[in-house]
């Protein structure tokens, strides 16, 4: 076969594997799972092959028109480059591993058949998006992900977190779509089309009228699909859906679209000093927030879910510097660690029985009862957190360096403001990551928390599939920095000296003070009485509080219900833990500044429309109903009564004409 037909195949099989199974999933459900897994597997191997054949070299383009639209033609294309063919295996990899993981994770799950099919069809979608050549059609990928995520979100719609949640994350996607597709039209009217090697080619001869614009309106859909400041917060919310599906939208789908659509036309973006600015404005903003963030969470995929927010972060800051290479380097190397992390977190919560049980300062003797999670996930978090050798500390050293060369002006069409902000914030999230990696690490696996119920040892599905990602996790790093620029545009991704030592530095001083800051608290702890262990409610409560509440107070419950009191990101955080919490309240911000707007407005609606529309609409018809009474009272049917009114009309009407008679 051809590399065209090869790469055709690759979403066509996910799609078809969708359709089958809820065509079979409850007339032949012993096909639901080979339908899952076998058909997203089988383009996970074809999309490999298209990447070794393409190899780096010259991209792969193809194209038919779809129908005549009288103006610009939407067309059917590919257009298969580099770091297109690499990042269509990464999506191949994670969405095979969370298919075959599903089959142990939700075994017991009735609604599995629809699930395993919204699972393949998400898929489907995100290989149109990495491979297609027009922008039309890569919106239909694009649309069709936001809505697979809003029922994969909703799985559990018994539950009032996951129907919210699966609401938010639509209505705040498709508040950045709108903008999104006025921005496409506004490119395909520059450009004369909307295949996207045109439009590259008449960015390269200066031909766009608007750039500032385009881009700007085409960032605020990357906002939220890739879970950027200001429209980041559904992600969060999001992890009310099943475990898989979290790995799923992280690591290889969805939130990585915004960041691979950036990369793609990254020249329109670079036509366009301010854009680049608010890029690396709106990266540095999303690092440093969710890294706070992150650190006063309890419940563990909120933890991972406002990381992932930041290590997105991390990439648009390196498109924001112009350096693609370094994004999609840094895009392929957490997509292999993030979906080990959130994968092992499904086996952490399988083994404690209930979603409800996610909570770190409630988990205790975890690390002998679940071996395999537990050391996967400490080699994805020395990845999360860039500790070398692990592919974390390469591929985000590939995001320092990039920002450090603007900075120094060495390189680059960027302005040296967008170098300076994401290398000072870039820093700065190196030392969150790496507290928060830290933290959550020690909650889990050496945690003081009621010991949960054992149900026994995880299905082999579910702890093979950990170790088949602990080893990108692992060895991409160190093996891919010195390949991975034939494959992009040819820039340097190896380490550099100076970042190297600070980015290292301030992660491993970040580490160390949460460990230490745990040590006190445990030894705190460890000397207030059993009976006392206080659970300390959500606030600013650190350890002086503790200590006093355990000291001073009455119990607040026995030890086995109260969570873990040694949690050092209270102490660390201080008062600025309670808004860190909550996101530092955008919800409420939005709350007010649009929610409350549009109820208030809609009130007033509702009040004009029952009190002014309805008073006159029930006015016009009472008038008549009133005349019609009157009519038909005086059709009485008495011929003496008629022959009268008519004798009197007959009177009335002579005395006024002599009264115009004596008058004129």
């Amino acid at each position: 076969m051809t590399t065209t037909t090869l790469a055709v195949l690759v979403p066509l099989l996910p799609f078809l594997g969708a359709a089958a199974g809820l065509l079979l999933g409850r007339t032949a459900p012993g096909f639901v799972r080979p339908l899952a897994v076998l058909p997203t597997l089988a383009a996970f191997v074809l999309a490999a092959i298209v990447a070794v054949r393409q190899g780096g070299d010259a991209s792969v383009t193809a194209a038919t028109e779809l129908t005549p639209t009288g103006s610009i033609p939407i067309e059917l294309a590919l257009y298969i480059d580099g770091f297109a063919a690499l990042v269509a295996v990464l999506v191949g990899l994670v969405a095979t591993c969370v298919q075959i993981y599903s089959t142990g994770y939700l075994r017991e799950d009735p609604r599995y058949p629809s699930y395993a099919s919204l699972v393949s069809l998400f898929t489907s979608a995100m290989f149109l998006v990495v491979y297609s050549g027009d922008l039309i059609v890569l919106l239909v990928g694009w649309e069709v992900m936001g809505i697979c995520s809003y029922f994969l979100v909703g799985h559990y719609w018994e539950t009032p977190e996951a129907r919210a949640a699966s609401i938010k994350a639509f209505l705040v996607t498709k508040l950045g779509d709108v903008p999104f597709l006025i921005g496409l039209f506004a490119l395909a009217t520059d450009a004369g089309s909307f295949r996207i090697t045109k439009v590259l080619a008449t960015v390269a001869h200066g031909g766009l009228d608007h750039p500032t614009v385009v881009a700007l309106l085409l960032l605020a859909g990357v906002a939220g699909k890739s879970a950027q400041f200001p429209l980041h917060t559904w992600l969060p919310d999001a992890m009310a859906g099943p475990t898989p599906v979290s790995a799923l939208i992280h690591a290889a789908t969805m939130v990585a679209a915004g960041v691979y659509f950036v990369a793609r036309l990254l020249p329109v973006f670079e036509a366009s000093a301010a854009a680049m600015v608010t890029l690396a404005a709106m990266a540095a903003i999303t690092m440093v927030g969710s890294g706070l963030a992150a650190l006063a969470q309890d419940d563990i995929k909120r933890v991972l879910a406002y990381s992932t927010i930041g290590q997105l972060g991390y990439m648009t800051g390196a498109l924001a510097v112009g350096d693609r290479g370094a994004a999609v380097f840094h895009l392929l190397s957490h997509g292999a660690f993030k979906a080990l992390l959130f994968l092992a977190a499904g086996v952490i919560i399988h083994a404690a029985g209930t979603n409800s049980l996610a909570a770190m300062s409630r988990m205790s003797h975890l690390r002998d009862r679940i071996p395999d999670a537990y050391w996967t996930m400490t080699v994805a978090l020395l990845a999360l957190a860039a500790i070398p050798p692990f592919s974390g500390f390469f591929s985000k050293e590939s995001v320092l360096g990039a920002a450090e060369r603007i900075t120094a002006g060495h390189t680059g069409h960027a302005p040296g403001a967008a170098g300076w902000i994401v290398l000072a914030a870039g820093l700065l999230t190196a030392l969150l990551t790496a507290a928060y990696a830290t933290r959550l690490w020690l909650l889990t696996f050496h945690g003081r928390g009621p010991e949960a119920p054992d149900h026994g040892r995880q299905p082999l599905t579910m702890t093979v599939v950990l170790w088949v990602l602990a080893v990108p996790s692992l060895a991409l790093g160190g093996l891919a920095y010195r390949s991975l620029p034939d494959w992009f545009d040819g820039n340097d991704l190896a380490p550099t000296l100076t970042t190297s030592v600070l980015g290292t530095g301030v992660a491993l001083a970040g580490g160390l003070v949460v460990y230490a800051a745990w040590r006190h608290l445990t030894g705190l702890a460890a000397r207030v009485p059993l009976g006392a262990v206080a659970a300390h409610p959500e606030g600013d409560a650190g350890l002086v509080e503790a200590e006093a509440i355990a000291t001073h107070a009455p119990a607040y419950g026995d030890v086995a219900s109260a969570p873990d009191p040694a949690d050092p990101g209270r102490l660390l955080l201080g008062p600025l833990h309670r808004h860190a919490a909550v996101g530092f309240h955008l919800d409420a911000v939005y709350e007010a500044l649009f929610v409350r707007p549009v109820q208030a407005g809609a009130s007033l609606v509702r009040f004009l429309d029952r009190e002014v529309v309805d008073t006159y609409v029930r006015g016009a018809g009472t008038l008549p109903r009133w005349l019609g009474t009157a009519v038909r009272r005086a059709q009485t049917g008495n011929l003496q009564t008629y022959v009268s009114a008519l004798l009197a009309g007959t009177v009335v009407l002579a005395v006024a004409a002599l009264l115009v008679a004596s008058g004129a």
